[in-house]
C-alpha cells in the first residue's frame, strides 16, 4: 500500500489509525520521539509519520494489516 492513501483521511480517521499503530509500537518518550522531530506543532503531520512507518513495517493501514488489525478502540466499542 501507498502511503499516498493517507491524503485521503479525514482527521478522525487518522487520529484512529494512528492510535492502532501506536499500541503496537515502543510507546515511550523515546519510541515516539522519531515522531516528533517529523511533525513539529502539526498533529495531523505527526499522525501521518506514525501510520507511514506502520505502513512501511506491516503495508498497509493498522485496521487491515499486522497486529493492530484485530484491535478494537474503546471509541469504536460506544458509538464515537
Amino acid at each position: 500500500m501507498s502511503i499516498d492513501v493517507l491524503e485521503t483521511l479525514d482527521v478522525r480517521t487518522l487520529q484512529k489509525e494512528s492510535a492502532r499503530a501506536l499500541l503496537t509500537m515502543d510507546g515511550t518518550s523515546h519510541g515516539i520521539a522519531r515522531f516528533n522531530k517529523l511533525a513539529h506543532h502539526n498533529s495531523q503531520n505527526w499522525y501521518k509519520a506514525v501510520l507511514t512507518a506502520y505502513i512501511e513495517e506491516h503495508g498497509g493501514l493498522p485496521c487491515d494489516v499486522g497486529p493492530a488489525k484485530d484491535l478494537v478502540l474503546f471509541s469504536e466499542t460506544i458509538g464515537l
